[in-house]
This record gives structure tokens, C-alpha cells and sequence, in this order.
């Protein structure tokens, strides 16, 4: 059983008071094999990319669609405004979460190559180091030595338990290009959503009242929060419906706040 669905098996004997399925799962040969399992394939590693990239579109271009509708503007206006907020934001985002990544990345590296560089010329004091911070999380102090003596037995295995207690840094494993890639595309294909009525518009010609494309477009963009709020639990593990709703509300009150001020400022764009 890989460490994930174990986990996943374990917290299912809990909720349900299932002891004799709770035995089994902590069973020695159950648990043989699976801490050095990988967590999670690739694609897992950017669903929060995917969700929170799909969230920001949605409610950044609604917010747009809004501003103008409740400015009362030609419907061609939000398209232009739509679609350029669209790739520029998106672009944007990308961008920040190329920097970050990278920025994340490089940090964790050179703090790294300090411990290395200290656990070579300070192996001693290196070691007092970590058995203080075992104290100060409550293990006696036998246990704290022991606990050292294990992990300075191995360089890598030493670093690590020093960039982890000491640095509360674990390595960011995601590569930066593609962390950007999931963001940009998620933030494209979710904010878009809000735009679909006016672009089968413009496209097929079909001469859809203002009014109405508006409350379309507002009607997906509605669905779409709530179900990728609903989606973000694969992160956050909260319900689902309350997530979906949260950001429901969340995107709404966005919304709402442009469509607000498009109208109170609607006389600008006469004329």
C-alpha cells in the first residue's frame, strides 16, 4: 500500500471508528516500504496552480465584464477589455509564478550549500545546534542526542534535518517553467468563461441582447467558481460544497463591487 493511500485508509478508519481496519493499516508489513515513496506524480504538484490560476481568471475577467456592464457600455467594450485584462493578467501571473519558483528555489539552494559548507567546518557545534532544537520541541535530552547521532551518521540525510528543523525549508521540487505554464493556461482557459456569450456573439452573430449576455455570462462564471472552489479541497481537504460556495460569494463580491462602480461612473464613457 503506497504512503498516500495508507494515509487516505487511515483517516477513514478514524472517522468511522473501524479499530480492527486501524490495526491493519499500522500493521509493520503495511507500513514497510512506503516513506520513501514519491509524493505524488507531477501533475499533483501543480494542481494548485491549476485551481488557484482558474480562480483568479474567473473573477478577475467577471470583475471586468461587470465594471462595464454596469457602466452600461456597447457590449464590444467588455470583449476588448475582457480579452486584453485576459492574456495581460494571465501573462502576469505566469510570470510571478516563474519569479517565485525560481526565487523560492534558489534561496532554498544557497541555504543549502551554507549548511553543507557548516556541517564540513563546524560538525560539533552543527550537531549542539540540532539537539537544542529537539529539546526545545520537548524530547529528553538521551533522545535528542540519539536522535543526532543517527542523522549526522549521513551528509545528505544531516542537511536535510538542518534545512527542515533549524530553516523550516523543505526543497520546492516543481520546475519553474512549467509551474508558469499551469498557471498561465488555467488562468486562460477558466477566465475565458466569463466571456463565451459575448464572444459566440461576435462570432456567429446571433445579437444577443446586452442584458441577456450579461446574465449569461454570469450564470457560468457562477458554475465555474463553485465548482472550482469545490476542486480547490484537493488542497485545502475542507468540504467541498462550503469551498465551492466560499468562493461563490467570494467572486460575487468582486463582481458586485464592479459592476458598482461602472455605474456610478457610467457618464465617463458617453460621449
Amino acid at each position: 500500500m503506497g504512503i498516500s493511500k495508507r494515509i487516505e485508509e487511515a483517516r477513514k478508519a478514524y472517522e468511522t471508528g473501524d479499530e480492527a481496519l486501524s490495526a491493519k493499516i499500522h500493521e509493520r508489513t503495511s507500513i514497510s516500504g512506503t516513506a520513501t515513496e514519491e509524493h505524488g506524480s507531477a501533475s499533483s504538484q501543480f494542481i494548485g496552480s491549476l485551481v488557484y490560476g482558474g480562480l483568479d481568471g474567473i473573477i478577475t475577467t467577471f470583475a471586468v465584464v461587470s465594471g462595464v456592464a454596469g457602466a452600461q457600455l456597447n457590449p464590444g467594450i467588455i470583449l476588448i477589455l475582457g480579452l486584453a485584462n485576459l492574456f495581460g493578467d494571465g501573462f502576469s501571473m505566469a510570470t510571478g509564478a516563474y519569479l517565485s519558483s525560481k526565487s523560492e528555489k534558489e534561496y532554498y539552494q544557497r541555504e543549502r550549500e551554507r549548511e553543507a559548507w557548516e556541517v564540513d567546518h563546524f560538525p560539533e557545534g552543527e550537531k549542539a545546534e540540532l539537539v537544542e532544537i529537539y529539546l526545545s520541541q520537548g524530547y529528553p535530552l538521551e533522545d535528542a542526542e540519539k536522535m543526532v547521532e543517527i542523522k549526522s551518521k549521513e551528509k545528505e540525510r544531516w542537511v536535510n534535518a538542518m534545512m527542515l528543523e533549524e530553516l523550516g525549508l523543505m526543497e520546492n521540487t516543481a520546475n519553474p517553467f512549467t509551474e508558469a505554464g499551469y498557471t498561465f493556461v488555467a488562468f486562460i482557459v477558466a477566465g475565458v468563461i466569463p466571456l463565451l456569450a459575448y464572444l459566440a456573439d461576435y462570432i456567429f452573430k446571433l445579437k444577443i441582447p446586452a442584458t441577456q449576455s450579461f446574465f449569461i455570462s454570469m450564470a457560468l462564471s457562477g458554475l465555474a467558481l463553485f465548482g472550482l472552489g469545490a476542486a480547490k479541497v484537493k488542497i485545502t481537504e475542507r468540504n467541498p460544497f462550503r469551498s465551492g460556495l466560499e468562493m461563490l460569494l467570494v467572486g460575487g463580491a468582486a463582481a458586485g463591487v464592479a459592476y458598482l462602480i461602472g455605474a456610478l461612473l457610467k457618464g465617463l464613457g458617453v460621449g
